[in-house]
């Protein structure tokens, strides 16, 4: 097996296809999965990923707060695209029960929230991988802005094909295969989350700037190592 820093020196400074191929193809081939909100922005990443493996799990963390928009937009799309193994995650019940059971704490505390429906439930996900693979894009500003295409994180290869794409080289690619766009851009979304935190608007400069409108929040958490800061789960 070819050494972590050494995929990460030979292949950092590719980008989309032909970062992904080498990873999923030979060096982490059956150990690798690729995560995907169905988002805005998602089709281009599921779309190349289908053109090497159709058969490379693809997660979605089901927070059960998604717009009904998004989830038939995740139907339409892993028909077209032919994906075979998508692996739908949902937040421990138990955390649930003890910690939101009213469903509102993302009014009270939205990074608590996040952990208990986003960030645990991908940790306990990922336990049976050594590489996943995100869709962040430097364009989109804030902690994304210098993310690098490849690297270590909490002990496994994390991969950003997409990092150095603009707007303009996303649109041009969904344009050129003609992939369907998430029902909710012509409404106004830039970009789409859940469906409490999420409000129309976003430039193409900043387009997550409907998300967590009006807070200090802009990460859901699940791009932190061991989510920034440990949340204490006890159940005592």
């Amino acid at each position: 097996m070819t050494p972590n820093s050494e995929i990460v020196a030979r292949f950092g400074g590719f980008d989309g296809v032909d970062v992904l191929e080498p990873l999923i193809s030979r060096h982490y081939k059956g150990r690798i999965a690729l995560v995907s909100s169905f988002g805005a922005e998602s089709a281009v990443l599921l779309h190349m990923v289908s053109q090497i493996d159709r058969n490379v799990p693809v997660i979605f963390i089901d927070t059960r707060k998604h717009f009904w928009e998004t989830l038939s937009y995740r139907s339409k799309l892993v028909d077209r695209l032919g994906l075979t193994d998508i692996r739908n995650i949902q937040p421990d019940a138990d955390d649930v029960r003890l910690l939101d059971p009213d469903g509102a704490l993302h009014e009270t505390d939205p990074d608590l929230c996040c952990h208990i429906r986003k960030t645990a439930p991908l940790e306990r996900a990922l336990g049976a991988f050594d590489a996943w693979i995100s869709g962040r894009k430097r364009f989109h500003g804030g902690a994304r802005a210098s993310i690098p295409t490849l690297e270590m994180a909490d002990g496994r290869l994390k991969i950003e094909p997409l990092a150095r794409f603009t707007a303009s080289d996303l649109d041009a690619y969904m344009r050129h295969y003609d992939l369907p766009r998430h029902p909710l851009l012509a409404a106004g979304y830039r970009s789409i989350g859940c469906m409490p935190c999420t409000i129309k608007g976003g430039t193409v400069d900043n387009p997550r700037a409907g998300r967590w409108f009006g807070s200090s929040k802009t990460e859901c958490g699940i791009h932190w190592t061991r989510n920034g800061r440990p949340i204490n789960l006890s159940r005592s």
